[in-house]
C-alpha cells in the first residue's frame, strides 16, 4: 500500500508581543517550504477576525517529504521564532483520514 499525500491543517496562536516577529519571518518560511521537494501546497494566513491566529494548511507528496520538511523547519530561524507558540494541528493522509493516528 502506498502512503499517499500528507495533509496538515490547523493554526498557531501567536501572543501579541510576538506577532511582529512572526509576521517578519513568515515570508522566508513560506518561500523555503514551497521550494522543498515534495511540497505541493503550503499556506500560513493571518486570521483577520482572530488576533494572533495564523491558519496553516500544508500538503506534501508523501510522508518522506513531510518528515524532511519537519527536519528542515526544526533547524530554521522560523522554529526559533515560533518556539513555544501553541499549535493546534491535524495530520492526515490519502490512505488514512484519521488525524495523527496513521503513522
Amino acid at each position: 500500500m502506498t502512503e499517499g499525500r500528507v495533509f496538515l491543517r490547523g493554526h498557531i496562536l501567536v501572543p501579541a508581543d510576538r506577532i511582529e516577529q512572526v509576521r517578519a519571518a513568515l515570508p522566508d518560511h513560506v518561500a523555503l517550504t514551497r521550494a522543498e521537494p515534495g511540497c505541493i501546497a503550503f499556506e500560513v494566513v493571518e486570521d483577520p477576525d482572530c488576533a494572533g491566529r495564523f491558519d496553516v494548511s500544508e500538503v506534501f507528496a508523501d510522508r518522506a517529504a513531510f518528515d524532511a520538511h519537519q527536519r528542515r523547519m526544526q533547524a530554521s530561524p522560523w522554529y526559533e521564532i515560533t518556539r513555544g507558540i501553541p499549535r493546534d494541528y491535524a495530520i492526515t493522509s490519502d490512505w488514512c483520514q484519521a488525524p495523527s493516528i496513521c503513522r
